[in-house]
């Protein structure tokens, strides 16, 4: 493990050097692919830089013990047991750290949210997560662009489809995807009584264009003129648009803009992704049968999670981890779950990279 970090050093001062040089400073795609190499080598270098430190100060602490005076070798022994705690965290983290990187981490994604059984309150449910990851969005300074969105007649959404992009989203809300359960007291309910509904969550990373090539003959474009909200606009022009990709009769539709072009290119944004999706979710699913748990795999039929409001209370079934703090995480405050999460899969990536060796 360790000659290939100190490989993976070597190259780190290259990298260093090469980010120096004019050549490349003028050539700004080259300049881009470096730092980005650089920047995914920082912390494992950082890491290991100070592993190495503290095998030096353990070897030294450790010849501080032959020294004659008491008290010299009685503070060389309490530094030692607090050095050989640190080597063993430092471990584990460069362990963490050497871990295939997941090529999706970095993206934007596109959220999709829909109502499932629960009818009216499952649609409001629906408004309540995305308006949860819309404030988690607002705390990492992400964007949230809404593509496409089916109200409900009492509040919430149907359906709604939405862009987040910014700095590494994908790998924060990657493990979204799934079925979320909610249970409460409706506004309609007299009697007071507990009702249960869910919706489904969808997290995609953005499709880039280098990551999936669409055959223009494989789509089929439809326009049509808005409904809903939207004023004089409504019903006035075909701005609207549906593309079907036929080989796989996925099928997305956008109506947000009043811009036709505006329109196609995010219906476009969606269908990519879903596609995308579709051959990761295929590929993780072989990957499933040759061991019991797959990480990431973003199993949508999985019920992962349940919001209990009469108890205040927001149980993760997968890890096993309940707060009681649901006014907060409705409000967007999430990060200790997606933290969680990500450990959790890490440690289980861990042990299936050892149980392969």
């Amino acid at each position: 493990m360790f000659d290939k970090i100190a490989d993976l050093e070597t190259r780190f001062g290259e990298l260093e050097s090469l980010l120096s040089d004019p050549e490349v400073l003028a050539n700004q795609v080259e300049f881009r692919k470096l730092s980005k190499e650089h920047a995914g080598l920082t912390e494992l270098i950082a890491a290991y830089r100070e592993y190495k430190k503290v095998l030096s100060d353990i070897e030294g602490n450790k010849e501080l013990l032959k020294e004659p005076d008491q008290e010299m070798r009685e503070m060389a022994q309490a530094e030692l047991e607090t050095l050989e705690e640190r080597r063993e965290q430092l471990e584990s983290e460069i362990q963490v750290l050497l871990l295939p990187k997941d090529p999706n981490d970095d993206k934007s994604v596109v959220l999709e949210i829909r109502a499932g059984t629960g009818g009216d309150e499952s649609a409001l449910f629906a408004g309540d997560l995305f308006r949860m990851y819309s404030r988690f969005a607002e705390t990492n300074r992400w964007k949230v662009e809404v593509i496409s969105a089916s109200e409900s007649e009492r509040g919430g959404f149907k359906e709604v489809i939405a862009l987040v992009e910014g700095d590494g989203v994908f790998a924060k809300l990657k493990y979204e995807s799934g079925t979320h359960r909610v249970q409460r007291v409706p506004e309609t309910e007299a009697q007071g009584r507990i009702h249960t509904s869910a919706c489904t969550v969808a997290v995609m990373p953005e499709a880039e264009d280098i990551d999936i090539d669409i055959n223009p003959a494989d789509l089929k474009i439809d326009v049509y003129r808005s409904s809903g909200a939207g004023g004089q606009h409504v019903n006035t022009t075909d701005s609207a648009v549906r593309i079907t990709h036929l080989p796989t009769g996925t099928v997305v539709a956008c109506q947000e803009e009043r811009s036709q072009i505006k329109n196609r290119a995010k219906a476009m944004k969606v269908l990519k992704s879903r596609i995308l999706d579709n051959i990761v979710m295929e590929q993780n699913a072989k990957m499933a049968a040759d061991r019991k748990s797959q990480v990431g795999s973003g199993d949508r039929s999985e019920r992962i999670r349940t919001y209990n409001f009469p108890q205040g209370r927001m149980t993760d079934h997968r890890i096993g981890l309940t707060l009681y703090r649901l006014d907060s995480i409705m409000a967007g405050d999430i990060a200790e779950i997606a933290d969680s999460l990500r450990t959790h899969y890490q440690m289980e990536a861990l042990q299936a990279q050892s149980e392969g060796m």
